[in-house]
């Protein structure tokens, strides 16, 4: 999910779909280029991607993270990019790629899933109001871009079931801007409130335990409903988890979440 300027969208090198706007692909196994565009990728995994990969995988968040990821800080940001790693091969595969192609499809990521769409939040002088727009840009090998078949920007994300994933995505893209400034002070980027809410948002299981079997609820008021949902569903806790970084953080305020 791109953070997008407004004067900087006519100088992306991609056609911006504009809603109802069309744009032709086709991908099946058949394709001369079929799975290439799974190689040797700078892919950006989400927090719902993390909770779908994992569990797809039946694997503890701590696990995952530890055999699937790199954490990047790159320099002049104020929250680490979460990268899936690629298999230590010649060609440097997506290592969940196998002979019959992505062995996690169901849950495969969101850049995944939209490919060869891309999606970004345009800003501008009310960051409550950000638009979501959404850009088609086929690597130049994808010869699915040859093919017939039309789609709009909503017609493919219903078509690939993306619909979920772009709210959970959207709703990740607006609390990461926030880290556009600084939140950390003397502490920095790698202190204990970073963890804390790297945790909250990329380590679900260890997110259960801080909810759930620490003094949390000693410290914070969570209305009953939304705990039972917490306890029954992951999707729930990660929102539960956006907005209290959100408080913590940053002071925003949350019907879900209060402090005592």
């Amino acid at each position: 999910m791109k953070i997008v300027d407004p004067k900087d969208i006519d100088r992306l090198e991609a056609k911006r779909l504009r809603p109802g706007e069309t744009f032709c692909f086709r991908c099946y196994p058949e394709i001369e280029c079929f799975n290439r565009c799974c190689r040797n990728l700078n892919l950006f995994l989400y927090p719902y991607d993390v909770v779908r990969l994992k569990n797809r995988l039946d694997l503890t968040s701590d696990r995952f993270l530890d055999q699937f990821v790199d954490v990047v800080l790159r320099k002049g940001n104020h929250f680490p990019d979460v990268l899936l790693r690629m298999a230590d091969n010649e060609e440097k595969t997506c290592p969940f790629l196998n002979d019959s192609g992505c062995s996690v499809y169901p849950d495969r990521p969101d850049a995944c899933r939209r490919f060869p769409v891309e999606q970004g939040l345009k800003y501008g002088q009310n960051p409550a109001a950000a638009e979501l727009i959404h850009f088609f840009r086929p690597p130049a090998f994808c010869l699915g871009q040859y093919e017939p078949t039309e789609w709009t920007a909503a017609s493919w994300s219903a078509d690939q079931e993306a619909e979920r994933y772009e709210k959970m995505t959207v709703r990740w893209a607006r609390l990461k801007q926030l880290f556009s400034e600084d939140p950390w002070g003397a502490e920095g980027p790698e202190g204990p409130r970073a963890k804390m809410a790297f945790m909250a948002t990329y380590n679900i299981d260890r997110f259960r335990e801080f909810v759930f079997e620490s003094s949390f609820s000693r410290r914070y008021k969570i209305k009953k409903d939304v705990l039972q949902r917490c306890r029954a569903s992951d999707t729930s806790l990660l929102l539960l988890g956006f907005d209290w970084v959100g408080l913590f953080l940053f002071g925003i305020s949350s019907k879900k979440i209060k402090p005592k």
